[in-house]
């Protein structure tokens, strides 16, 4: 079997959620490639040595650059902030290695141009990180709307509800400075819910958004732990400089109409990403937090028993659910990662076109930056290119 050597730079949460995906991938797919843990790259050498063990990485590195540059290195996984995307992506393309970067892609969409555009002149294989797309609850809706069952589309209805901002005591971290983040949660959390109209509905052609920051000043994190509440009185503050919530409306290429809305600040909500697809022949529902469920409505059924069905998306027949477990045996978050990591390596094993792929981060940029542009103009804004 072909061994690929990878190197995967950031080593906190996404970090750890990629560690678990190139380590179980090959147990549960088989795809011609075995992927290794050779080298996890970060900042703060006493935090990454430990990640090292505990992930199973053969050795750590601080410095990026000279990773890239390594003939034993292979493929380039890229778990930073979002900053830091665009230079180790271009230089990890130039450097002959096969991308796969979190999203979003970059700051903005000419930064993800670059990038397509670097990684399509290398010929490397370069995959966009959007793990949803990889629930196979998600997958199967894809399958219905490819299959007629919804007939023509009029309306997407997302939305990506998280609370762990709710409380103005919790401290800043670098996901609230827009110079490191880009944005708060239009980039992180709408740019799912678009790369999820995009790949169930099509491509989107205008848009109208507002944004609002609640909490404008939050403590600064006692000993550099992004999570540890504490009154703002006690430490000096910063000041927030990225939306807390921002939604949006949408108008599609081919006539369906959407809404968006992500928040931080949705009390309860813990990771509450939720769509709803309506069209002429049918319905269905997807909901993050029963990501083994898929609710489906079809005017085919009798009156008599017409009604919202829940799927139980863990047969043999449902997409991925044949390199699991049997029938009933859920998956969970972290299947979606090694799922990911499977196409990907897939992709690498056949040499053709990941998917999503840098292309689609681009496209995904292109409506995250006119939905800003939106606000800022007040008015309806054309999607660039379109």
């Amino acid at each position: 079997m072909r061994e690929l050597n990878v190197a995967l730079i950031g080593y906190n949460f996404m970090g750890k959620a990629h560690s678990y995906a190139i380590g179980n991938a090959p147990f549960f797919f088989q795809t011609g490639v075995r992927p290794v843990k050779k080298v996890i790259v970060g900042r703060t050498e006493h935090m990454l040595k430990k990640a090292a063990e505990e992930f199973g990485w053969e050795e750590y590195a601080t410095e990026w650059e000279s990773v890239l540059h390594r003939d034993d290195i292979d493929i380039v996984c890229i778990a930073t902030p979002t900053s830091l995307h665009k230079e180790i992506a271009i230089a990890a393309a130039k450097a002959g290695k096969h991308v796969l970067c979190e999203k979003p892609l970059g700051m903005n969409a000419a930064e993800a141009k670059e990038m397509l555009d670097a990684a399509e002149r290398a010929g490397v294989i370069h995959m966009l990180g959007h793990n949803y797309r990889r629930v196979p609850a998600v997958a199967l809706a894809k399958k219905l709307i490819r299959e007629g069952k919804l007939g023509d589309i009029y309306h997407f209805r997302g939305v990506y509800l998280q609370d762990w901002l709710a409380d103005p005591n919790e401290p800043m971290s670098w996901r609230l400075d827009k110079s490191v983040a880009g944005s708060g949660p239009h980039g992180d959390l709408n740019s799912h819910l678009i790369d999820l109209a995009r790949y169930l509905v099509g491509d989107i052609e205008q848009v109208i958004g507002m944004e609002k920051t609640f909490v404008k000043q939050r403590a600064k994190a006692r000993g550099g732990q992004p999570h540890t509440p504490c009154a703002p009185d006690e430490r000096e503050t910063a000041t927030v400089t990225v939306d807390d919530t921002t939604a949006f409306l949408a108008k599609f290429e081919n006539g369906a109409l959407g809404t968006f809305e992500a928040s931080r600040m949705a009390s309860g909500r813990k990771n509450h990403e939720r769509i709803e697809i309506n069209g002429s022949k049918g319905s269905l529902s997807f909901n993050f937090e029963r990501m083994n469920e898929l609710e489906y409505w079809s005017q085919d059924d009798g009156l008599e028993t017409q009604g919202f069905r829940t799927i139980i998306v863990t047969e043999e027949v449902h997409p991925y659910i044949r390199a699991w477990w049997p029938p009933g045996h859920s998956l969970g978050y972290q299947n979606t990662f090694v799922n990911q990591f499977a196409d990907f390596m897939q992709a690498i094993a056949d040499g053709k076109t990941a998917q999503p792929n840098f292309y689609d981060g681009w496209m995904c940029s292109k409506v995250l930056d006119a939905v800003t542009r939106s606000i800022e103009s007040n008015t309806w804004e054309k999607i660039d290119g379109l």
